[in-house]
């Protein structure tokens, strides 16, 4: 491969377009132009100096292209590595062992102390043959800063959602493990109950902990079975109602006939919980479940399952719809992890389904999500 053709440089010709422009070797091929690439390129001859600089290298450097042209590598790009050592008197791409190809990502710093992502090809006519061309490209960090925010509030949350629970599961149990007799029987029960409810509610941070690493890595698992949609709503109803939910706060409108539905049972409720409960806690008014047959979201199949969730409460804000699905978003309500439709988003996208967030026409908030039918094809 044959990256960059420049004469000498610094050299242009008349009515040519400006070097840190000028696409080299297979990118002019190509017809793409460096200036358009979103990551900073920066090429270097056979003798080390720079015959390309993009815009992206010029703003992610701060290091204006006409500067960098024709100059030294290492004077026009003079990387040093987090212990402080000149990165390319390190790596030596010209010298060296014949063999190698490049240098894979890693950050490294600019002067002044910035940190920028910068990783290296070398271009050889022939396989150990002299270097022809470095190219190197370079990425700001700022993406890579805001996973790693993420990921730190992430833990900070679930830390502290995890320290309430705990710290009443510690009391309670060394008290009774202390003082046992000193309690009657029916307070010994509600500490107990206590303990148990806490415990449940630390399994449930867990195993949102893990659907969450699980929906980022892209291992999130389904096991499909057939699913009857209506019967598993009306569970939940009825465990509201059970809980002391008032019945007629609930209505569930089930269109007949549905498409046999082929899911993960458990993921399934796990979605259903989450929908219910947020109608239900910062709903307000009659919560209206309607599940209808519907087009499938699945390219190849004519049907799917959708299910709505409204209710007649103030709404989410127009301003908020776009975040309703994004990690730790929790309207203007506060309470949970924030976590819960994150989640329940990359559930129903495991499906192969899409869930929707809207205004219901009782002015509440209404979620939708679609599942395709999935059946296996030994049914088809």
């Amino acid at each position: 491969m044959s990256v960059g053709t420049s004469s000498a440089p610094g050299a242009q010709d008349a009515g040519s377009p400006p070097a840190a422009s000028r696409p080299p070797g297979d990118l002019a091929d190509l017809g793409i132009d460096p200036d358009m690439l979103p990551d900073g390129l920066v090429v270097a001859d056979e003798q080390g100096r720079v015959v390309c600089f993009n815009a992206a290298a010029e703003r992610i450097t701060a290091v204006r292209a006409r500067d960098a042209l024709g100059q030294r590598l290492e004077k026009a790009l003079p990387l040093e590595d987090l212990e402080g050592r000149r990165w390319w008197q390190l790596t030596d791409p010209y010298g060296g062992l014949a063999i190698r190809v490049g240098q894979p990502e890693r950050n490294l710093l600019l002067p002044g102390g910035r940190e920028v992502l910068v990783s290296a090809r070398y271009v050889r006519t022939r396989p150990t043959g002299p270097v022809r061309r470095l190219v190197v490209t370079l990425r700001d960090t700022e993406a890579r800063r805001r996973t790693e925010r993420s990921h730190a509030e992430l833990i900070a949350t679930v830390a502290h959602e995890l320290r309430s629970p705990l710290t009443s599961v510690k009391g309670f149990t060394a008290t009774l493990l202390a003082k046992w007799e000193r309690f009657t029987d029916d307070q010994k029960r509600l500490m107990l109950e206590t303990v148990d409810a806490d415990a449940d509610r630390v399994t449930r941070l867990i195993a949102e902990l893990l659907d969450i690493s699980r929906i980022d890595s892209g291992r999130l698992e389904v096991r499909r079975q057939p699913v009857d949609i209506g019967a598993a709503v009306g569970r939940h109803i009825q465990a509201y109602v059970a809980a002391g939910q008032p019945a007629d706060r609930f209505l569930l409108r089930v269109q007949q006939p549905l498409p046999d539905l082929w899911a993960d049972p458990d993921k399934i409720d796990q979605v259903l919980s989450n929908l219910l409960e947020n109608a239900v806690r910062h709903g307000e008014g009659t919560v209206t479940i309607d599940v209808t047959a519907t087009a499938s979201p699945r390219e190849g199949e004519d049907i799917g399952t959708s299910v709505t969730v409204s209710d007649e409460g103030p709404g989410i804000p127009e301003e908020s719809m776009n975040r309703v699905f994004t990690r730790f978003w929790r309207g203007s309500k506060r309470g949970g992890t924030g976590l819960g439709l994150y989640i329940v988003k990359g559930i129903v996208e495991a499906h192969g389904g899409t869930i929707t967030v809207g205004r219901a026409p009782g002015a509440g908030a209404e979620f939708r999500f679609t599942l395709p039918v999935a059946a296996p094809a030994y049914l088809a």
